[in-house]
């Protein structure tokens, strides 16, 4: 009887533990296996496991100059096999902050390999194919690149409006600066443009509320 009340008292333990986020733990366990690694020098995808061994390499399409792919450490937050015309046979949906973006396949695969995207990542449907069955929803994608999106751009102006991951990364050291209390979400809004000013004021800048070349060289995000 004794073992049978042991087996038993286990066995409502682990109904607790669920119950109290334990299988929600297993299941980031899970995600956590394998990651992405996009390099967009390269215009390659890395499917990596934990230890950094590469499991699988593939060829992408990254965004073109004027709408680049997005730098930084996302979460693979959507699966789809549907997501419709001219997205491939699979959608991998990412949580960039400001706008919708994601991995998927392409109609026109002779593109791959170049800059060709509005800053989602191309891939062949094969490869696409490959990818959604071995990467979990909550993956961890790390996109590596160029700080302006492009490797022939030195730099961009921001104004009201932008997105992107410039303006993430401009919101981040006005900040630590103590000049800027909204949040990082790469919207260059309302209250990044007043944090701004106010850096052009402490600096001796030109007042204007957009970021150029000047407001980059202090930040210290170009040289």
């Amino acid at each position: 009887m004794r073992i049978i009340h042991f087996i038993m008292l286990v066995l409502i333990c682990g109904l607790l533990f669920c119950d109290t986020g334990y299988c929600a733990s297993a299941k980031e366990k899970e995600a956590d296996k394998v990651y992405i690694h996009i390099n967009l020098w390269q215009r390659k995808l890395y499917l990596k496991d934990q230890q950094d061994r590469v499991l699988a390499t593939y060829r992408i399409g990254p965004g073109k100059i004027d709408t680049p792919t997005p730098i930084g450490t996302f979460r693979v937050i959507q699966k789809s096999k549907d997501w419709g015309d001219g997205f491939g046979t699979r959608w991998l949906g990412l949580n960039v902050s400001w706008g919708i973006y994601g991995i998927h396949g392409t109609n026109r695969p002779e593109y791959i390999g170049g800059y060709v995207s509005g800053g989602c990542i191309r891939m062949r449907n094969r490869d696409v194919e490959k990818l959604f069955e071995r990467v979990p929803l909550g993956a961890t994608v790390v996109i590596d690149g160029p700080i302006m999106g492009h490797e022939s751009i030195t730099y961009r102006i921001l104004v009201p409006g932008s997105t992107g991951s410039l303006v993430k990364m401009v919101q981040n050291r006005l900040k630590a600066a103590g000049l800027y209390t909204g949040k990082v979400n790469g919207r260059y809004n309302y209250w990044t443009e007043v944090a701004v000013k106010k850096l052009q004021k402490e600096a001796g800048l030109k007042v204007t509320g957009h970021v150029d070349f000047d407001e980059l060289q202090y930040l210290g995000i170009i040289e």
